[in-house]
């Protein structure tokens, strides 16, 4: 009899824990965690293009999807992605450097991946990365040759002498954009200037003090940035200081011209490498960080024909 009622007593165990482990699959659905870091036409479009490929690959009956949004603070990332983990989701999608560093302190275990991310190497600091993370983590990449945007600045504003680079010091991809874009343009012989920001209440003063100084300015793929090209447009514009933007949402918002990828097609990219981590048809330590192969010249007409700029064949005009 005490054998039997151990056993009985194993059994229920088993069933609890098992049921505890399947909690996230509950009904036959997949259960996702999206964070993203902040709120700006560039993650929006990555979340929105990782919902439809998820959706389309799987079926909407068979996945939940829990959206939450930092508002730009990295601690609060860490706090949606604890939750995540507590709830035992299936799969952790980070939009952007914040929350991919938030999920990736968070588990070992659940599949994270990554989208909006410049350079996995630098987010996650990984020495002398190769292209796969390893472990529970990958993703796609937003990065555009920097060289192409560096000289960008060159060929459409042949007169720049002092360009300024414009970004965030609290983001490392930013930083490292700021490192390539600087090297290559010094290495041309222009005059080259850090202005970075901390946050989005010093933006306005740091910018004032770029358009003082540059020709013309740079700022990389940066969430802060981002979130702030109005209060930036009202500094630089009256001073007639072109702008060449790393992504076509600070383009759109206050630069000139921009090579960017979009970022729709790279959360469906993502989206599309989470269904099959999901469904078993990939292992998500084996699988490398994508990349956008097409990115494209856009131009912003409005700015353009503020500042007198004329733009050449072979860029398209932004949406």
């Amino acid at each position: 009899m005490k054998k039997l009622l151990a056993l009985i007593i194993c059994m229920v165990l088993c069933i609890v824990a098992f049921a505890g482990c399947s909690a996230t699959k509950k009904d036959g659905k997949y259960t996702i965690g999206i964070c993203q870091l902040v709120t700006h036409e560039a993650l929006d479009a990555a979340t929105e293009g990782f919902i439809e490929a998820v959706t389309a690959a799987l079926g909407e009956e068979n996945v939940e999807f829990i959206v939450q949004n930092a508002a730009g603070e990295n601690n609060t990332a860490t706090t949606i992605v604890n939750d995540f983990v507590s709830k035992n989701v299936d799969l952790i999608m980070a939009n952007a450097t914040g929350a991919l560093q938030a999920a990736a302190n968070a588990t070992m275990t659940i599949p994270i991946l990554g989208t909006s991310i410049t350079e996995y190497g630098v987010a996650l600091e990984i020495k002398d990365f190769n292209g796969t993370v390893g472990g529970n983590i990958s993703g796609t990449s937003d990065l555009a040759p920097l060289d192409e945007q560096a000289q960008m600045i060159i060929d459409l504003i042949p007169t720049a002498k002092k360009v300024g680079l414009l970004y965030c010091s609290a983001e490392p991809n930013s930083a490292y954009q700021v490192a390539v874009v600087k090297k290559y343009l010094e290495g041309k012989n222009l005059e080259v200037k850090e202005f970075a920001f901390s946050a989005s209440s010093d933006v306005a003063q740091v910018a004032e003090a770029a358009a003082a100084y540059s020709d013309a300015i740079y700022i990389p793929t940066d969430n802060t940035a981002a979130s702030c090209t109005e209060t930036i447009n009202n500094v630089v514009l009256p001073t007639k200081t072109p702008i060449i933007a790393g992504e076509a949402g600070i383009c759109k918002g206050c630069g000139i011209a921009t090579l960017s990828i979009s970022y729709k097609e790279l959360g469906k990219k993502t989206g599309e490498m989470a269904a099959a981590v999901l469904k078993g048809e990939q292992d998500i330590k084996n699988m490398p960080i994508a990349y956008d192969p097409n990115p494209v010249k856009k131009y912003n007409k409005a700015i353009c024909d503020e500042l007198g700029i004329k733009i050449p064949e072979g860029y398209e005009p932004l949406d």
